[in-house]
């Protein structure tokens, strides 16, 4: 089929109405599909910080990877690659991290929550956006982490076998793996529906080369709107699933306001500032946390590196006190999002001004 013919508006709005479905089936509240949150279930589900409300190995994320991997391997477009600035990628995901987990999700989410009426999320909106703008700042002026170099299959394979692993963990349960018994990470739908969702999800995005922080970025550099549409057409399907679902069940799936949301707080200011990291790191990147995702399972190794540091940077915001709660941004996550902001306006500096052109 011709990338042009590919119905990816309506594949998006079918993704935004599936997380509704999943929040029906019990996933949480205005989080049927949440990048930054189901990485940190993972995480917690593995024993890597010791918020006992946060833990479960979430299948969507396994199925994203995995969907975009399967895909890629057919259209005979897995591509194993490697070498571009790893490290510096890692440390850039890590502050990803830490700016979602300060906002209570990722971009994916923030369209979820606006979908479900929590204005909260239009703060969080707002914040993204200017930092995608910070980014594109230095996108004008040369910003580059360099090229990456052709791996062999195994290294590009590395996070789609992870993922494999996971399942296995997911269905077998051993004792060492810890799952919430209350909070967000008991609140799940069934294991096939979310892993096939999450294999629709990533197959749709690889097919689509879905980012939300490339629609920004592609409207401001080029007035491109095609992901843009990509990302109402995601609001859309959910909003809809979300009013035809109440109507149809009697529960409340869509609640418009600031106070009473679920899992969210309504402090504007680090909600702007958090998703605002968010979206200058990923706009860094290359790409928001499902695009890395998706690229992982591509081959790229460098995205692997970036989805290990958002792994061990939601470690570290449960482990320290940095992600923010209902009750708001605690005092530490401040700090971190601050130091976040600095470190990668510096990566930005490094890597647009001070490197190495003679190469």
């Amino acid at each position: 089929m011709d990338k042009d013919k590919f119905p990816f508006t309506l594949a998006a709005g079918c993704l935004g109405a599936g997380a509704g479905i999943l929040t029906a089936l019990g996933n949480p509240s205005n989080m049927g599909l949440c990048l930054a949150c189901f990485i940190r279930d993972t995480v917690g589900a593995l024993g890597l910080h010791g918020a006992a409300a946060t833990s479960y190995i979430r299948p969507e994320v396994c199925g994203i990877v995995l969907g975009s991997f399967l895909l890629a391997l057919y259209r005979g477009e897995f591509r194993p690659k490697g070498g571009s600035a790893p490290l510096t990628r890692f440390v850039l995901g890590f502050w990803a991290m830490i700016g979602c987990l300060m906002f209570l999700g990722c971009p994916l989410r923030m369209v979820l929550r606006l979908a479900g009426g929590d204005l909260n999320a239009v703060a969080g909106l707002a914040g993204f956006a200017l930092g995608i703008a910070a980014g594109v700042f230095f996108l004008n002026r040369g910003y580059s982490l360099q090229r990456a170099y052709k791996a062999n299959f195994l290294e590009g394979s590395w996070l789609s076998l992870v993922q494999v692993g996971l399942l296995v963990l997911l269905f077998l349960h051993p004792a060492f793996i810890r799952f919430s018994t209350d909070g967000p990470g008991s609140l799940h739908a069934p294991v096939v529906a979310s892993l096939a969702l999450g294999l629709a999800a990533g197959a749709a995005a690889q097919r689509g080369r879905l980012c939300f922080v490339g629609g920004i970025r592609d409207w401001l550099l080029f007035k491109d709107g095609r992901l843009l549409k990509a990302f109402c057409a995601i609001f859309l399907g959910a909003l809809l699933s979300n009013l035809f679902l109440g109507a149809f069940t009697g529960k409340i799936f869509f609640h418009l306001g600031f106070e009473g949301q679920p899992i969210a707080h309504n402090d504007a200011l680090w909600n702007a500032l958090g998703l605002g990291l968010a979206g200058f790191a990923c706009l860094l990147l290359g790409g928001c946390p499902l695009r890395q995702l998706v690229l992982a399972g591509e081959g790229a190794a460098d995205s692997a590196a970036a989805v290990l540091g958002l792994a061990v940077g939601a470690a570290c915001a449960h482990n320290f006190g940095l992600a923010a709660s209902a009750a708001g941004p605690t005092l530490n996550g401040k700090a971190a999002v601050l130091i976040g902001l600095a470190i990668t306006f510096a990566i930005a500096c490094f890597n647009t001004y001070g490197k190495d052109r003679s190469l």
